[in-house]
């Protein structure tokens, strides 16, 4: 059996940037890529707010060279997949690809999370392209544009108000006559001039135009959930909220988990409830999930796997 002093599973920015600390720091880690190499910002297109590129990159260039610097300190990074887990006694024992057994001194689960998405076709078509499902991160391309938020609860509420301070109209739809989330943040978006409410609307398609590589939206076709009637609406981009799944299913049983599927750490520290297993990225933040804040959490994963290791 593979032994190893640290395992990384999981090669978003969290677990690359785990690898570098961890690597730098004399652990030898093994990581783990996963089934999305790269995480999420392999299906992001312009990336303008992580720090060191001043005019912006593309999402899997900026990843490519993460990985690039990882394997450039000496990290040792693997396709494959961790298909299970047993964290009751150290070492801790993996499996990968239901086949290969590793055996580690200490874990670092960076699995990160996954937009919640709506299931339409046309969605996959402008994912990137006029589609997104973070405001904060590609909200800058659409200053005094029109766009439409999908979702009832808070992070929906949230993302139309904060793009109704860059955008020239939010259309905001849910799909029932009544939202989710907070009374206090529904007050808010309701006195927004520029946000107008879509109640029981449902997107049935979304609508552009493609002319060679080059794909934009221009419109969202939705569907009254009370009376099927269709209506058509002109924007330029739609930000689907709807929520977002933790890639924790295989740690339950495991680690603590909160209600949404979120692994639970001590605080700003990462450690999970079992001494040895630390948590990084977007499976352990439901708040903020930034590249820049899994590359922190990453660094901070591999920092006190060393310090575990030399108590």
């Amino acid at each position: 059996m593979e032994k190893t002093k640290c395992l990384i599973i999981g090669g978003g920015v969290a677990g690359y940037t785990a690898a570098i600390y961890a690597t730098r720091s004399g652990l030898e880690p093994v990581l783990y890529e996963g089934s999305q190499p790269g995480g999420q910002l392999t299906i992001t297109t312009d990336v303008e707010n992580f720090p060191g590129y001043p005019k912006g990159e593309q999402g899997p260039v900026i990843m490519e060279q993460i990985k690039e610097q990882a394997l450039n300190v000496g990290a040792d990074i693997r396709s494959g997949e961790i298909t299970e887990v047993d964290f009751s006694n150290r070492p801790f024992r993996c499996v990968v690809d239901y086949d290969h057994q590793i055996e580690a001194e200490t874990v670092i689960v960076a699995t990160g999370a996954t937009a919640r998405w709506l299931g339409i076709e046309s969605e996959k078509t402008y994912r990137g392209f006029g589609v997104s499902a973070c405001a904060t991160c590609d909200g800058t391309f659409f200053k005094n544009k029109v766009v439409a938020v999908i979702g009832g609860g808070d992070t929906a509420l949230e993302e139309a108000s904060y793009l109704a301070k860059l955008c020239s109209k939010v259309y905001l739809v849910h799909r029932r006559d009544q939202f989710r989330g907070s009374q206090a943040m529904q007050d808010k978006v309701r006195e927004m001039p520029n946000i107008e409410l879509l109640l029981n609307y449902v997107p049935k398609e979304i609508l552009g135009e493609q002319k060679g590589f080059i794909k934009q939206v221009n419109g969202i076709l939705l569907t009254n959930t009370v009376d099927q009637s269709e209506k058509k609406v002109d924007l330029d981009g739609v930000f689907i909220a709807i929520g977002v799944i933790p890639m924790s299913d295989l740690f339950k049983g495991q680690l603590e988990l909160d209600e949404q599927g979120y692994i639970k750490t001590d605080g700003v520290r990462p450690l999970t409830n079992v001494p040895g297993v630390f948590a990084a990225g977007d499976i352990q933040d439901p708040i903020y999930r930034q590249a820049v804040t899994a590359a922190a959490s990453g660094c901070k994963a591999a920092i006190e796997a060393e310090r575990f290791l030399n108590q």
